[in-house]
């Protein structure tokens, strides 16, 4: 509530403060309509959806402001041998999993039960791994950067979310045989060495990765990349390391209000779902949804995932406002078109096969222990270095 009446009291103070402009009509829009998805939230599922809807909001103001994306930082590795994104993504890991671990092991102990994205990986989750990686250099941004640039007011993401959705739903149609191919079985670090060797075997892996990519930087370059200052924190942009610590916080309330990591593309199977049920098209006949059918016939607001994605679009826009940098494009090219959706597409079906996106399957797998994960970020990667050189030959910026 307090959150609430905070930025409620700014909206009305950049109004009377000077003269109406479009940015200012885009943050007043965007923070309005925030306060609204948090009322509906709260009036489906109490307090604490209304809660994730903030979470949501205020992860989607900081994926903004930092351009922290998952897809640019890996396309540089291969193209370029820069690491700083991806370094700030291990940063992000570990600060979320020095948390989250201790929670998982020992929150039911304490009254605070959380649970963890612990996971399968097999023939399905591999190839989906691999399509999503593919996908994601295509369309032009992975989960949550397709949310957050559809909030910055990209007019070209839009297209590759509506894909999206359309392939994450057409994923369910048949995930029921793919399922059926071989996997290994679930397994926890968390569960099978407790939290902090768990911890440790994450932080040495990932920084023996992150070891790389300098040695490899400054083997092309002759020097690392100097990192990337904060100007503003409220107008930004922000630094790549300030926007791991604050997304860091932002999974972690995700794991103390919502009681599980961070997810999103679940949302966009939802959304297609109900949008083939309005045309017409029999989803709950589906075997995926023969066991969701609740979600199906109540309120998207009830769903968690949903409500949090809402606040990422919202929250981006609200620091596009804040950055005056809200300025949708409303030409597309053909090849940007053709990309987008065929990338959209890749994307929402991959993630279905492998557990969920960037956000779900590789930093949820990893800040819940789980092998799943780093599975999933051998297979994505690959799938990103695919779509790489497809961009390249394809002369995509």
């Amino acid at each position: 509530m307090i959150l609430l009446l905070l930025c409620r009291s700014y909206t009305v103070h950049m109004l009377q403060r000077s003269p109406i402009t479009t940015q200012k009509v885009v943050f007043t829009a965007a923070a309005l309509t925030l306060l609204g998805v948090c009322a509906l939230a709260y009036e489906a599922a109490g307090a604490r959806q209304a809660l994730a809807v903030l979470i949501g909001g205020f992860a989607g103001l900081a994926l903004y402001h930092a351009s922290f994306g998952f897809t640019a930082a890996w396309r540089r590795v291969v193209t370029e041998h820069r690491g700083a994104g991806l370094r700030a993504q291990f940063l992000l890991i570990l600060l979320t999993a020095a948390v989250s671990f201790p929670l998982i092991a020992y929150g039911e102990r304490l009254g605070w039960p959380v649970g963890g994205f612990v996971f399968p990986f097999g023939v399905a989750a591999a190839i989906g791994a691999f399509i999503f990686g593919i996908g994601m250099q295509l369309g032009g941004g992975c989960g949550s950067g397709t949310l957050f640039t559809v909030g910055g007011g990209s007019t070209r993401m839009v297209v590759t979310l509506a894909a999206f959705i359309l392939g994450s739903v057409l994923a369910t149609a048949n995930l029921h045989q793919w399922n059926r191919l071989p996997a290994l079985p679930a397994y926890s670090l968390v569960n099978e060495f407790g939290p902090t060797l768990a911890f440790a075997a994450t932080a040495v892996v990932l920084g023996l990765i992150g070891a790389a990519t300098i040695w490899l930087e400054r083997r092309t370059h002759g020097e690392v990349a100097p990192p990337t200052q904060t100007l503003s924190v409220l107008h930004g942009p922000w630094s790549m390391a300030l926007g791991a610590v604050m997304l860091a916080i932002a999974g972690i309330l995700t794991f103390i209000v919502v009681g599980r990591p961070w997810g999103i593309t679940s949302a966009f199977a939802l959304w297609g779902a109900k949008a083939f049920q309005a045309v017409g098209i029999p989803v709950e006949t589906w075997p995926y949804w023969t066991w969701q059918v609740s979600a199906l016939e109540t309120s998207v607001f009830m769903d968690t995932t949903s409500v949090m994605d809402f606040g990422v679009i919202l929250g981006a826009m609200i620091a596009a406002g804040l950055a005056g940098k809200f300025a949708p494009v409303w030409t597309l090219s053909k090849r940007d078109l053709m990309t987008a959706v065929v990338g959209g597409i890749l994307m929402g079906y991959g993630a279905r096969l492998a557990y969920g996106c960037n956000i779900g399957a590789y930093l949820g797998g990893l800040v819940s222990g789980s092998m799943h994960g780093w599975l999933w970020l051998l297979f994505g990667f690959a799938g990103s270095v695919v779509g790489t050189r497809i961009r390249l030959r394809l002369a995509m910026r």
